[in-house]
């Protein structure tokens, strides 16, 4: 996603990116995991924009800089990220995004926009609470939960009523 087109306004990217690899490198050390280069690169790569990212533009991104092009390969790097808490799945998109609060646990809900496919990730522990205790009370194990809503972000709302 272009700067300009963020929904924050004064948005830096490269702070996103940054701020994403220097998380990356505390957890993975805090875990004893190694931040491989093709894991590190991958990473990167899937947060140079908030738009979530296939695996398979992933695996071309990779392949285009001289990294193992193996689909195994972007898949061991992607299922490590998403296990560290790195990164999210967008379910519906079948891609992944960066994740906003990777420092602490937390569900990931997200925000999808039809029209850029912009995708914000949003942390209300209210929402899982919740669904926890319905489930309970139905005696019903809960084991995943993926709640991704649609609509239009502020821009392209904006940008629909000026037409």
């Amino acid at each position: 996603m272009s700067e300009e087109h963020h929904p924050h306004s004064g948005h830096d990217h490269n702070d996103c990116i940054d701020a994403a690899l220097e998380t990356a490198e505390l957890l993975c050390a805090e875990q004893g995991q190694r931040l491989t280069k093709v894991r590190r690169r991958a990473l990167e790569l899937i947060w140079e924009s908030h738009r979530p990212l296939g695996a398979y533009q992933l695996l071309a991104k990779l392949a285009e800089e001289g990294f193992n092009s193996a689909p195994p390969t972007v898949y061991r790097a992607l299922d490590f990220l998403l296990a560290a808490g790195l990164i999210h799945k967008v379910e519906s998109m079948n891609a992944f995004l960066g994740c906003a609060h990777a420092d602490k646990a937390h569900k990931g809900y997200f925000l999808i926009c039809d029209e850029c496919h912009n995708v914000m990730e949003f942390d209300y522990q209210d929402i899982h609470a919740s669904l926890i205790a319905r489930a309970a009370e139905q005696n019903f194990e809960l084991r995943s939960e993926t709640i991704e809503l649609t609509g239009l972000c502020s821009v392209c709302k904006t940008a629909g009523a000026s037409v």
